[in-house]
C-alpha cells in the first residue's frame, strides 16, 4: 500500500508527523511524551507509569467518566502503555472522526491529576506492583535487569516499587507531569486516510497554546554488566533461568539482523523449541530482543524443575554458541523473512498497527519509514549478517546468568 509522511512543528516545538494511507477506511492518532521509566529519579521510580494511569482520571473538560464515555461514543479504542523510554496514548476511530479523536487525547495530555483520585488510583499501582512480584517471570526479569544495569536507571522496573511509589505525592507527580509533558517533548502522530493539514490545524487547534518547558532529554548509555544473580523464592515451585548479553541497539544497521536471529534462536518451530522444549528440558522456554535506542539486550530463558537448573542452563547456552559459530541455514533464514514480510503486509494495511511502527522510527531514527523500506531491511537479511552480528555482539562469552526459585542455584551467586 502506498503512503505518503508529512510532518510540521507548532511554533511552542509540538512535532507533528502524519502517515496518509489512501483506500483505508480508519485513523489513528497518539500522543507520545519522550520520557519514561529512565528518565525518573531513583526516589519516584514508577512515575511515569502512575502519571498514565491519571491521565484518564480527569481534564478541566472531562472526568473519568466523560473521558470513557466519548471514546465510546465514537466507537474509539483508546489504549496507553508506559516503558522505560515513552509514554505512549493511541487511539484508533473511523477516519472521518480522527479530528474528534485528536481532541480528546489532547485534553488527556492536559490532566488535572484529581486529587480525589490520586490515592485511589495510587492503591491501584500498588496492587499492579504486588502481583507483579506473584508472576515468577515477572520477578526474574525485575532482577534480570536489576543486575545487567546496575547503576543506571534502566534497572528499575516500570512500575517502580512499593517503597517508591507508596509515599509519592500529588505535588511532586505534577512538577514531573509539567517538565516532560510538553510539547517540545512530544510528538503527536497519525496514520491513515486523513488530510495532513487538516491533522496541523486540529493539532494547533487543541495544542496551539500549550507552553514549552525548554526540558531536554539527556540519556546516558547503561554498561551491560555480566555475572550470576540468584533469587531463592520458596513460594513458587519451577526455577527461570534466564542468560543476557549485549545486543545492537535499535538505530543499529544489524538492529533487523538481531530480531531475525532472536526469532531463529527462540521463536515458534525454533532451535529452542525444538531442542529444549520439545525434549523435555523445558515447559517453555525462548530467547527476545529488548531494545533502547543507545542499548539492547538478547535474553534467552527457560522455565523448568528445580532440579533440571543445570540442564536447562547448559543447553541455552549450547544453542547461542551454535548460532555465533557456524552459519544459519538458508530454510531458517527464508523462514524468518516469510514471516516478517506477513507480519509487515498485514501491519502495513491497518493504521492502528502503523501507528506504533512510526512511532518506533520517528522517536529512535528521527524519521518514519515506509513499510517498503521496512521490507527492504527484512530482504537483507542472510548468513553472513548473522554471523557478523555475533561477532560484533557474541553469546557465547560469560553475559549474565539469573536464576529464580525455589532453589538457590548456582550457589554463591
Amino acid at each position: 500500500m502506498s503512503s505518503t509522511f508529512h510532518s510540521h512543528t507548532l511554533s511552542n516545538g509540538l512535532r507533528i508527523v502524519v502517515e496518509c494511507m489512501p483506500g483505508v477506511q480508519t485513523a489513528a492518532a497518539g500522543f507520545l511524551v519522550r520520557a519514561g521509566a529512565r528518565d525518573e529519579t531513583p526516589d519516584m521510580a514508577g512515575v511515569s507509569h502512575f502519571l498514565e494511569h491519571m491521565c484518564f482520571k480527569g481534564t478541566p473538560h472531562r472526568d473519568a467518566r466523560r473521558i470513557n464515555l466519548d471514546f465510546d461514543n465514537l466507537g474509539g479504542r483508546p489504549n496507553a502503555f508506559t516503558s522505560q523510554d515513552r509514554t505512549f496514548y493511541h487511539a484508533v476511530t473511523r477516519a472521518s472522526d480522527v479530528a474528534r479523536q485528536i481532541e480528546i487525547l489532547a485534553d488527556l495530555m492536559r490532566s488535572i491529576l484529581p486529587p480525589d483520585e490520586f490515592d485511589l488510583e495510587k492503591q491501584t499501582v500498588l496492587n499492579e506492583i504486588a502481583m507483579s512480584q506473584d508472576n515468577l517471570e515477572n520477578v526474574a526479569f525485575d532482577l534480570l535487569l536489576d543486575k545487567v544495569f546496575a547503576g543506571h536507571s534502566l534497572h528499575w522496573p516500570v512500575l517502580g516499587y512499593e517503597s517508591t511509589v507508596g509515599p509519592m505525592t500529588r505535588e511532586r507527580m505534577h512538577a514531573y507531569f509539567q517538565e516532560h509533558y510538553a510539547p517540545d517533548n512530544m510528538i503527536l502522530l497519525c496514520t491513515g486516510n486523513v488530510e495532513p493539514q487538516m491533522i496541523f490545524d486540529e493539532a494547533q487547534r487543541w495544542c496551539g497554546d500549550w507552553k514549552p518547558s525548554g526540558y531536554r532529554r539527556t540519556r546516558v548509555p547503561p554498561a551491560v554488566h555480566t555475572g550470576t544473580a540468584v533469587r531463592q523464592v520458596t513460594r513458587f515451585n519451577q526455577q527461570v533461568i534466564a542468560l543476557c548479553h549485549a545486543a545492537p541497539p535499535a538505530v543499529d544497521p544489524l538492529n533487523d539482523t538481531a530480531d531475525a536471529a532472536a526469532v531463529i534462536l527462540g521463536g515458534e518451530n525454533s532451535r529452542i523449541f525444538w531442542n529444549i522444549v520439545q525434549t523435555g528440558i523445558s515447559s517453555r522456554a525462548g530467547s527476545f530482543r529488548l531494545d533502547y535506542e543507545d542499548c539492547a539486550l538478547m535474553i534467552l530463558y527457560g522455565v523448568t524443575e528445580p532440579d533440571n537448573a543445570e540442564k536447562l542452563t547448559d543447553a541455552l547456552r549450547a544453542e547461542a554458541a551454535t548460532i555465533c559459530r557456524q552459519p544459519v541455514a538458508d530454510h531458517e533464514i527464508q523462514r524468518v523473512r516469510n514471516k516478517q514480510r506477513t507480519l509487515l503486509a498485514v501491519e502495513g494495511e491497518a493504521p492502528y498497527h502503523r501507528l506504533t511502527q512510526v512511532m518506533d522510527d520517528v522517536d529512535y531514527r528521527g524519521r518514519p519509514r515506509t513499510v517498503e523500506e521496512r521490507l527492504a531491511s527484512v530482504a537483507a537479511i542472510g548468513a553472513d549478517s548473522i554471523l557478523e552480528c555475533f561477532r560484533r555482539y557474541p553469546l557465547d562469552g560469560e553475559g549474565c546468568l539469573i536464576s529464580v526459585g525455589p532453589r538457590n542455584w548456582p550457589a554463591g551467586g
